[in-house]
């Protein structure tokens, strides 16, 4: 076991990652910029490096910082939480080269992973479920025509390196096709340094179910569910649920053992989130995580399994603490996202939180690493926090989050707090009956 992890990263993941090496009787180091120094996770740790300035670029992604600052303190691994540089294959090189362990899959993975084009590939050869689409990057004006006209439209049109939804638009006819093609093109290049662009069937009215693997390096790999992850507004997740009132027994069963296999088969280490989309009771791969997801705690309640420990545990060598017939789901969970930005323009509000009162009671569980007197820092993502609320099955689930929605107390700054005491409300929402494009509707209709 590590006697020293360094936690390359901020905010919520930074404290969940803090708690769990300090479970597991392991020394803890973080980095900050000079924004982040009264933040909580710097006040718990056991050692804190300040590594730069406010803007990322000169901190918090600063690999040559961040290594320095393992190699000052005695870390011997680094657990990099999520965005940032946790699916930076550089990283988890430079780490491996001054023999520092990355808490996370081989570099090649990552980028094997990353790479749109070539993780729908691997995704295929491993037996999972793909959109129809074309087999790699199309910059060809004809090509995109006779793949488009070959899986029908409407299609939509991806950045191979893209994410968040840049890169991406949709073409309903052959006339929108081009200007589609080039508008993808010129963003994926202005937003990832990568302009390639490949080609999928675009699905009208889709859920967004990821399923949740894990795997020893070794060849054995377990899957702990899905979680749906349905509810977003450009691109971007909102609220996430396992199980997913969408599927059946059948269902996640099948799609889960497909993906454990593919993990044990591509011989990958740590966890990582297989995504799809869902339609008509199929399942359609877009992409695969490697790393951990800001929605792994509904995971957790209904698992009983600490995904963060299972994270260190792998990579310290000690493999997987449970087999695949050991784990055991129960109940339902449901995950909000507290950002600090405005309920209905969703525009940041970074300032002062004057009073901060998290709910409580069974079943609830809040991540944050903010507190009454802290300054929310206009630089970085404006997630300040996670509600977690877990229940015997999805209407204990939904009654408990009202409850605990009425209890949570976050003023002087703006969040999206009233924004979920609307959908908890919705009955269309209770019916859990939604898309990837019902949030969006629903927001332009009450705005």
């Amino acid at each position: 076991m590590f006697q020293k992890i360094l936690i390359a990263n901020r905010g919520e993941i930074a404290l969940r990652v803090l708690r769990a090496a300090k479970e597991l009787g392991i020394q803890t180091v973080v980095v900050h910029s000079t924004a982040d120094a009264d933040a909580m996770h710097v006040r718990l740790a056991d050692e804190s490096v300040c590594i730069g300035p406010p803007p990322s670029r000169d901190s918090y992604l600063n690999i040559h910082q961040i290594v320095a600052a393992c190699e000052i303190t005695g870390a011997d691994a680094v657990h990099p939480g999520y965005g940032f540089l946790s699916e930076n294959a550089k990283f988890a090189d430079i780490l491996a080269a001054h023999n520092i362990t990355f808490i996370g899959p081989s570099g090649d993975h990552i980028r094997v992973m990353g790479d749109k084009i070539e993780a729908k590939r691997t995704a295929k050869r491993l037996g999972i479920p793909v959109v129809p689409g074309s087999e790699g990057a199309v910059s060809d004006e004809g090509e995109a025509k006779r793949i488009a006209a070959d899986i029908g439209y409407p299609v939509i049109i991806k950045a191979s390196a893209g994410g968040g939804g840049r890169g991406m638009k949709v073409a309903r006819t052959e006339q929108d096709l081009i200007q589609a093609l080039q508008t993808a093109s010129s963003e994926a290049g202005a937003a990832f340094g990568n302009s390639e662009v490949y080609i999928e069937k675009f699905l009208e009215k889709p859920r967004h179910i990821e399923i949740q693997v894990f795997g020893d390096g070794a060849g054995k790999g377990i899957h702990l569910g899905e979680r749906d992850c349905s509810l977003q507004r450009r691109h971007q997740k909102v609220w996430e649920e396992a199980n997913s009132p969408a599927l059946n027994e059948e269902q996640r069963t099948r799609i889960g053992e497909t993906c454990a296999r593919a993990i044990a088969d591509l011989g990958y280490s740590g966890a990582g989130t297989i995504e799809f989309l869902y339609e008509d009771g199929e399942f359609y791969f877009i992409e695969m995580n490697t790393r951990l997801q800001v929605e792994h705690p509904v995971t957790e309640a209904i698992t009983g399994i600490d995904l963060v420990h299972e994270q260190i545990r792998v990579a310290s060598g000690g493999g997987l603490s449970v087999r695949q017939d050991e784990v055991r789901f129960q109940g339902h969970a449901i995950e909000c996202r507290i950002n600090a930005e405005d309920p209905r323009t969703f525009t940041p509000s970074p300032g002062t939180i004057t009073h901060f009162h998290t709910p409580g009671g069974l079943g609830i569980r809040v991540d944050s690493g903010v507190y009454s007197g802290y300054r929310i820092p206009p630089y970085y993502d404006s997630l300040i926090g996670k509600l977690i609320v877990h229940g015997r099955n999805r209407v204990e689930c939904m009654m408990r989050l009202r409850r605990a929605l009425d209890e949570f107390v976050v003023d002087g700054i703006k969040t999206t707090l009233p924004l979920f005491r609307d959908l908890v409300g919705n009955p269309d929402i209770a019916n859990g009956d939604y898309d990837i494009h019902w949030l969006e509707k629903h927001l332009a209709e009450t705005v």
